[in-house]
């Protein structure tokens, strides 16, 4: 290239050129979206399991069980340095501790939170990375309708064993081949699609 030649830094409709960089980051913002990450998680919202009977308390003195369902994500996207969700999984738990002479019913409804970070990776990949959830990622919010419950769930330790529970679930659930396989973008592939 002469010296007095330059390089044209808009398109012949006036749009401005991007360096690769540019163009790589506003890529990647635009293929990881909240609804491609929901998508991640598809299989997890919906799912129905139970839990127990747990064995609770001091010498044995409750059997714990919990019908637990899982509703639709929640999803935060923050855009830094890097791309970051924030996933929150609502539940809705029917818990039924169970004392030999008596039977005490809770209403409970909870979080599960799930921090993803989205890299890149060779050849041409996105992934959706998470951290499997922690029992103090598991939020529960048990109502006692009386003084004797809430004696009764302390006691028995009831929302410890049933966060360990669930967070148990939902590590189990990200890491199915299925779930695996949707937090995974394989961008040469679909390129060679769409072409």
């Amino acid at each position: 290239m002469a010296d007095n030649e330059t390089v044209d830094s808009t398109t012949d409709d006036g749009r401005r050129y991007l360096t690769y960089e540019e163009f790589g980051r506003r890529f990647f913002e635009v293929a990881v979206t909240q609804e491609r990450v929901g998508a991640a998680f598809a299989a997890v919202a919906g799912e129905q399991f139970q839990v127990g009977p747990l064995v609770v308390g001091p010498a044995g003195v409750a059997k714990v069980r919990a019908d637990v369902e899982i509703a639709e994500p929640e999803i935060l996207r923050q855009v830094g340095d890097s791309i970051t969700f924030t996933v929150r999984l609502p539940l809705r738990i029917a818990l039924l501790v169970d004392l030999k002479v008596d039977r005490i019913r809770y209403d409970v409804d909870g979080v599960v939170t799930l921090p993803l970070t989205v890299r890149c990776a060779e050849p041409l990949q996105l992934r959706i990375e998470v951290r499997p959830p922690q029992p103090r990622d598991v939020v529960v919010n048990v109502a006692s309708y009386n003084m004797r419950g809430s004696i009764i769930r302390y006691l028995a330790q009831v929302d410890d064993e049933i966060r360990r529970v669930i967070a148990r679930f939902v590590a189990d659930e990200i890491d199915k081949p299925e779930t695996l396989r949707a937090r995974l973008i394989d961008v040469d592939v679909e390129l060679g699609k769409a072409f």
